[in-house]
């Protein structure tokens, strides 16, 4: 489409937008009743952002919030909290929050009580991740591991009976089996259950569990029978302190990184991340729209510097223009998607 079709598109979008009821941005400053709003002593206002959800996607987040703080004219205000992307969304969908980090979509039943609250959210991929399965640098055994292997670890079945090495594979040692994952407000630990274990929220309960994938980090990385499992870009901050194992799925052991996970060899372990955006506060708070402009600007490269694998330019492109229309809902109908490739992401995008 040329500059000025795409334009004309953009445009028409905009008026059946207007008049149907849809979201539509503006650039007036009035807040709605859950909007944080802050007067300070000269008598202006300063907007406050709020996010809350996945740790995972949490350092992209951040990582922006603080370029858009810094080159605010306005002094608009980013507060950025984790709860994991359950947690989030539970604040999300009650209109607690204008934007949630969610590390895998919107699910049926958040869906419902967003409808019923009239949260209507805007759902924009920012970035791929590569679920890392990591130990201890001392472990000297594990070299590698299956999602087999994984599953015998992880499924609800282990729990109180694979508590050794040796049981999940007999050439490693006698020695206790010492699990960290993701707590079960976490979408990380929605993907990975369904992943490896065969249904959202199989597991063993009897882990170290945390919504913050940092404190899964430094657990890790003090006890060397350690075994666990968070997002790619925790590794490449603790490269020092954490060991990935490659994991093979029946084609052969694969390390995390962004090459493999491009080359649809890292599976089922690479998933999409998402912001959801809360259409009324976008439309009614200049912040919200400045601010996610600013993110769908800044995320290629910020995506890249924290460890995570950026969308093709494309994806950024559709992130745009169904923020500009207002395009609210999602296209994964209230289902978290295992083996989506980037391409199959992209294809979604472009028909919603």
């Amino acid at each position: 489409m040329s500059a000025a079709g795409e334009k004309l598109a953009i445009a028409l979008g905009m008026l059946v937008l207007a008049t149907s009821c849809t979201t539509k941005f503006h650039t007036s400053t009035q807040t709605s009743p859950s909007a944080n709003v802050t007067e300070v002593t000269n008598s202006q206002t300063v907007a406050a952002v709020t996010i809350d959800g996945s740790s995972t996607v949490y350092p992209i987040t951040q990582a922006i919030a603080k370029q858009f703080q810094a080159e605010s004219q306005d002094q608009t205000q980013v507060k950025v909290d984790i709860s994991g992307t359950s947690g989030g969304f539970e604040k999300f969908c009650a209109g607690k929050t204008d934007i949630n980090n969610a590390s895998r979509p919107i699910l049926s039943a958040e869906m419902e009580v967003c409808n019923k609250n009239g949260v209507r959210f805007i759902e924009l991929p920012v970035a791929f991740d590569a679920l890392t399965i990591a130990v201890n640098p001392q472990n000297t055994w594990a070299k590698d591991i299956t999602t087999t292997e994984l599953k015998k670890m992880w499924e609800p079945d282990a729990q109180k009976k694979i508590t050794k090495w040796n049981q999940v594979r007999a050439s490693w040692p006698d020695r206790p089996l010492n699990l960290y994952g993701a707590g079960n407000k976490s979408g990380t630990f929605d993907y990975f259950t369904e992943a490896i274990v065969g249904k959202v929220g199989a597991s063993r309960m009897d882990y170290t569990a945390s919504e913050d994938d940092q404190v899964l980090v430094d657990g890790i990385s003090k006890d060397p029978n350690a075994l666990g499992y968070f997002g790619f870009a925790y590794l490449e901050e603790n490269q020092n302190k954490l060991k990935a194992l490659p994991v093979d799925s029946g084609k052969g052991a694969v390390v995390p990184s962004r090459e493999t996970v491009e080359k649809i060899q890292y599976q089922p372990l690479s998933r999409p991340l998402f912001i959801y955006v809360n259409a009324q506060s976008a439309q009614k708070k200049r912040a919200i729209k400045d601010f996610v402009d600013f993110y769908i600007q800044k995320a290629p490269t910020t995506v890249a510097s924290v460890g995570y694998v950026p969308l093709p330019e494309e994806g950024y492109h559709l992130d745009k223009v169904h923020f500009t229309r207002g395009k609210v809902g999602t296209v994964f109908e209230g289902e978290a998607e295992v083996n989506l490739t980037i391409g199959e992401l992209l294809r979604k995008q472009a028909k919603f």
